[in-house]
């Protein structure tokens, strides 16, 4: 448990409050216990969804205005009535572009475009989506995870954040491992996630994980988004019982599913068939081996016979397409709508509309399970563990550091307080600009892949309901600072003697902190452009416009007296001239040793102040700009990760 310590623990005061302020919500009464719910740990309240005449439009594409499209809308989705039931595990099946995976975006509250008409109601009350997402679970069919962590851990990151604060350590540990033995992975549970396709689970643990993740805040209803796509069949089996395990604990479940066998397809309840343009063309029951549906569709005229031993799913898909609809001129959407089983769906989406007697309508006293203090505790957890088994990340830059450190040590080797004339001292300064840029750069450009990564899973995280922005943001950037931290010492450490540069407890003060402020901007530079950008190409052509801005107005290229008037404001946006001229004017700002300067004697003191315009009385103003350039740079981003959002849906 030592591992888990930082995200353990809370003051009493704290459980205190946390206990007075949740007593005023209903979540954590239950009509059922544990032991009805499939022998849970923790208890949930069964919830149904039931959606009416939903209806789902984006805006038309210019291509197809182009073709000749005159209306404004595109209608995805038409008139889907429905409902889905704790313990029943419902399939919602179709032909490509149905609209099956539009359909449980648009009930999971998952869609960031587009227009959604219609009723949807939750345990018989409308649905409100930030409630709703405290009480519903969504598997993507991406399966994505932070890959430096294992499945125990990710699985406890994703209970701390959901589970309701009451709930105790031990309780929720007693939880984690429920959900890991339910899902099966509990013999696993160890290893590290890794990579898809590279390192790490296969991709039906993977999938398996996904849906651990889920389980494990608790939720009343879950969607999956193709479970088994991509799954040979022994791995589409495993899932499927996981998956069959979830329902039997009282849940409310529905799946899409694209063309399964037929165990995987006779494993569930229900089905949901929708057709070409978003019309659902079946609602009910399977029946055993599939024998209410295909009862159903057999009876309507000219449809052919199943054959023996045929996949029923198949079945179904082949002859409700649009082409069996053109052979036979019938449109099975209007057959649902005037059938029997259409009307006794009706009247059972007309009694799931009202709620239950003595139900209360879900209410949650904040957005968030827990407070701002626990999000970020427990994402600053994730992210330590995540960078400490990163050695592609840190021990790579690590060992850049101490290379490129050593380099410069040697090539400028005993430098550092011989000054005769100008060229010396432009000699010192190339070497602190070349350091800057060098070390500044490195650090900014391999965070982009690691942020990059990390954003992914913070979209779903954040849908998910586990944490503001803002806790991410905070955290990701303070993971940093140990880090960077580390980095600058090893520069000092190394360059600073070889260097031979004045032995005094301020100056060496100022070159540290010059370059740890430096490491700090450039890597939260990098954090903000892959937050600014939807993809890493990009992030590195916008961050390549930055680096050649830093480099042309440091302000050794050319000194701020010879920058024209008129680009003399970007001299002072710049960090890396303030960087440079803390550096520059701690080490020599108040040496008056006299040296040659373009024939006339001049102290070191007055050349600086004279040719770069660097005077030691203004070194607090250059202290408190340097430190300031990575609380801007990390506000940005945690700006612009909460603002954009890249993953369209």
């Amino acid at each position: 448990m030592d591992k888990y310590s930082l995200i353990e623990g809370r003051s009493d005061s704290s459980d205190k409050a946390d206990a007075e302020e949740n007593s005023k919500t209903t979540v954590p009464s239950t009509a059922m216990d544990s032991h009805e719910a499939g022998r849970m740990v923790l208890p949930f309240e069964p919830l149904s969804l039931v959606f009416r005449d939903v209806q789902y439009y984006v805006d038309t594409p210019a291509a197809m205005k182009d073709l000749g499209f005159t209306q404004n809308r595109l209608q995805l989705l038409s008139d889907i009535t429905g409902a889905l039931r704790p313990g029943v595990l419902t399939a919602l099946m179709g032909v490509s572009g149905a609209g099956k995976t539009t359909l449980l975006d648009v009930l999971a509250g998952r869609k960031t475009s587009g227009y959604v008409e219609g009723e949807i109601k939750v345990g018989g009350y409308p649905k409100v989506q930030e409630t709703f997402a405290r009480v519903s679970g969504y598997c993507e069919q991406t399966d994505i995870h932070s890959p430096q962590i294992t499945i125990e851990e990710s699985v406890i990151f994703s209970a701390w954040l959901r589970l309701h604060p009451q709930i105790d350590s031990k309780t929720k540990y007693e939880f984690v491992r429920e959900v890991l033995e339910t899902i099966e992975l509990d013999g696993i549970k160890d290893m590290l996630v890794g990579m898809p396709g590279v390192s790490g689970l296969s991709t039906e643990q993977r999938k398996r994980l996904t849906i651990a993740v889920e389980l494990v805040a608790n939720p009343s209803i879950i969607f999956m988004d193709e479970p088994t796509t991509g799954l040979d069949a022994r791995s589409a089996a495993i899932v499927m019982r996981a998956v069959k395990n979830i329902a039997e604990t009282g849940r409310t479940i529905v799946c899409t599913i694209h063309q399964p066998n037929i165990d995987i397809f006779e494993a569930f309840d229900e089905l949901i068939l929708l057709k070409t343009g978003g019309r659902m063309i079946y609602w009910g029951s399977l029946g055993q081996n599939s024998c209410k549906m295909i009862g159903y569709f057999e009876d309507i005229s000219g449809v052919p016979k199943i054959q023996d031993n045929y996949n029923p799913a198949t079945w179904m898909l082949e002859v409700t397409s649009t082409s069996s609809e053109a052979e036979i001129s019938i449109d099975f959407a209007e057959v649902y709508r005037n059938s029997a089983l259409y009307q006794n769906n009706e009247e059972l989406v007309k009694k799931l509309t009202f709620p239950p007697a003595g139900s209360k309508d879900l209410h949650f006293p904040s957005q968030f399970s827990q407070n701002g203090w626990g999000q970020f505790k427990t994402c600053f957890w994730k992210q330590y563990w995540s960078y400490w088994r990163s050695p592609s990340y840190n021990l790579m830059r690590s060992l850049h550091m101490l290379f490129a450190s050593i380099v410069f040590g040697l090539l400028f080797w005993d430098k550092g307080t011989k000054l005769d004339d100008q060229q010396s001292v432009f000699s010192i300064f190339g070497a602190m600009f070349t350091a800057v840029i060098f070390c500044g750069i490195s650090s900014s450009s391999s965070v982009l892949p690691y942020v990059t990564t990390e954003r992914s899973v913070l979209y779903r995280e954040r849908f998910s309901g586990m944490y503001a922005s803002w806790a991410y943001a905070l955290a990701q950037v303070a993971i940093e600072i140990p880090y960077l931290l580390a980095l600058a010492i090893v520069f000092t450490v190394i360059t600073y003697p070889m260097i031979g540069y004045y032995w005094s407890a301020h100056k060496v003060f100022w070159y540290f902190y010059s370059m740890f402020c430096t490491l700090l901007y450039f890597t939260y530079l990098g954090m903000m452009i892959v937050s600014m950008t939807p993809n890493i190409p990009i992030a590195a052509i916008l961050q390549s416009s930055f680096y050649t801005m830093f480099n042309l107005f440091a302000g050794f290229l050319m000194p701020k007296a010879q920058i024209p008037k008129w680009w003399i404001w970007f001299y002072y946006l710049i960090p890396t001239s303030w960087t440079l001229n803390g550096m520059l004017t701690s080490q020599y700002g108040d040496i008056d040793t006299e040296i040659t300067v373009f024939g006339d004697k001049k102290t070191v003191a007055a050349f600086l102040r004279d040719y770069f315009g660097f005077h030691h009385n203004e070194l607090p103003i250059v202290g408190v700009v340097l430190i300031a350039y990575p609380l801007v740079f990390a506000s940005l981003f945690a700006f612009f990760i909460e603002k954009l959002n890249f993953q369209r849906r």
